[in-house]
């Protein structure tokens, strides 16, 4: 009997050994962990190749709720009003992340949601092959190039400006220092290739997507031409991805980084500014309640039934900004960025462009401004403070009089219980300055006068 406990006992170990060899032994992988925080882009590492291993991650994040909705509509509730917000719990967010190290230098990473405002079920977010060595072809097979470079395939979250490597996705909100994105948000998951090549400090990237997040083969009809719509797209050009900057430790103190980011399609089929599925942190906000309007209460013109607009899924952007570019798109981004011991600065400076509707090719133009600064105390900087400044102007339509204008101050305070435990506590107020008293149609405009304002909290778990 006791040569079988030991037996067993040395089994376990090897199992035990094994398994410790063939699991999280992932090269170039930027923790998922506080260690992640700022580092952008790809990097590289001195993690030695061990045979085929697999990596297995998660992140959970989940939000209390507590503020309300105001705009300069005065009409009798059951005519028109902005849906009331209780205080209470959001939908939970989960995303996991499975990969494995394939080869030396080769390893594949699929992201997944689990659960998301604009999908309550299980659904594939993107995935990748990152390509850090070339030894599958020949042992050093163009080392010299590729101790610098880095090459990424697949339909993946695409790699444009800085910004979105400090947003929330979904579950994963450890890297993000507040609890909302940006108001006009860059986010965007198509098929495509990218390459880096960062060395001292130079950091440059270029990259070509398809331009679809959903992936078909079916000929493009348009819609019949129209003299308001006269010259909509019969195919789809490809995206450009471009990046190049600097990004220098100076010294132990202060770290240095700028970069120049370029986003443009010629015939676009995806939309930049609202293609984040998962949805945004503010729920509900500036959404409407069901009713019956009666503008002029003139028995001659029927009321124009308004239905209710709060559903989450389907409404899952509320809070942000999207320019509705038609046909052609194209975005430039500086992003400057500055550490100096626990004090943190960043910015985005954006610049973007676009067909003004579909069918209509000539320019709109939509400018969005970023400042945030963050302060990191603590024996490992395990608490933050910080304030943060967005302010998004241009035309929805290039027929409008006035430019519309949304501004938004956002507070934030954080404690990492550990390195994969976060809790943060924000201070939102968002304003919408110059858009129309009514719509198209002769509703109200849920934004005319508007604004939002509260506080949320929110817990994060990331591994």
């Amino acid at each position: 009997m006791k040569k079988i406990y030991i037996l067993v006992i040395t089994l376990i170990h090897i199992a035990t050994v094994t398994a410790q060899d063939r699991f999280g032994q992932i090269q170039n992988l930027i923790p998922r962990n506080k260690e992640g925080i700022n580092q952008f882009d790809v990097k590289k590492d001195s993690v030695k190749f061990k045979g085929l291993s697999v990596d297995l991650g998660a992140a959970f994040a989940l939000q209390f709720q507590g503020v309300k909705s105001f705009n300069d509509h005065n009409y009798p509730a059951d005519q028109y009003k902005l849906n009331n917000l209780e205080n209470n719990f959001n939908l939970p967010n989960a995303n996991m992340t499975i990969g494995a190290q394939l080869f030396d230098g080769v390893r594949v990473n699929l992201d997944i949601y689990l659960a998301s405002r604009h999908h309550n079920e299980t659904w594939v977010k993107g995935g990748y092959l990152q390509i850090d060595k070339l030894d599958f072809i020949e042992k050093d097979f163009l080392s010299d190039f590729m101790q610098y470079a880095t090459i990424k395939i697949g339909q993946m979250e695409n790699n444009y400006g800085d910004a979105h490597f400090r947003r929330s996705d979904n579950g994963n909100a450890l890297m993000n220092p507040f609890i909302g994105n940006n108001i006009m948000d860059a986010f965007i998951t198509e098929m495509g290739a990218e390459i880096y090549y960062i060395r001292s400090g130079f950091v440059s990237m270029i990259g070509v997507t398809n331009s679809k997040m959903n992936q078909n083969v079916k000929e493009i009809v348009p819609a019949p031409t129209t003299p308001a719509a006269p010259d909509q797209n019969t195919t789809i050009s490809p995206t450009i991805l471009a990046k190049i900057g600097y990004d220098k430790q100076l010294d132990a103190d202060l770290r240095v980084r700028l970069t120049g980011s370029l986003y443009h399609t010629a015939n676009s089929s995806g939309n930049l500014y609202s293609s984040d599925r998962a949805g945004s942190r503010f729920t509900g906000v500036m959404t409407h309640a069901a009713s019956s309007f009666d503008q002029d209460n003139n028995p001659a013109t029927p009321p124009i039934s308004i239905a209710d607009n709060f559903d989450p899924a389907s409404n899952q952007t509320t809070g942000r900004f999207n320019p509705a570019f038609g046909n052609w798109a194209t975005s430039f981004m500086i992003n400057p960025f500055v550490k100096y011991k626990g004090l943190e600065f960043f910015a985005t400076l954006e610049f973007a462009s676009g067909g003004d509707k579909k069918g209509n090719d000539e320019k709109r133009t939509t400018n969005q401004y970023e400042a945030d600064l963050v302060y990191r105390f603590g024996s490992s900087e395990n608490f933050f403070i910080g304030g943060k400044y967005n302010t998004v102007s241009g035309k929805l339509s290039n027929a409008d009089s006035k430019k519309v204008s949304v501004n938004r101050f956002e507070g934030s305070a954080g404690w990492f219980m550990t390195k994969n435990i976060l809790a943060k506590v924000g201070y939102i107020n968002q304003t919408y300055k110059d858009y129309s008293q009514f719509n198209a149609n002769g509703t109200p405009n849920d934004f005319f006068g508007g604004k939002f304002n509260g506080v949320l909290f929110e817990a994060v778990i990331t591994f």
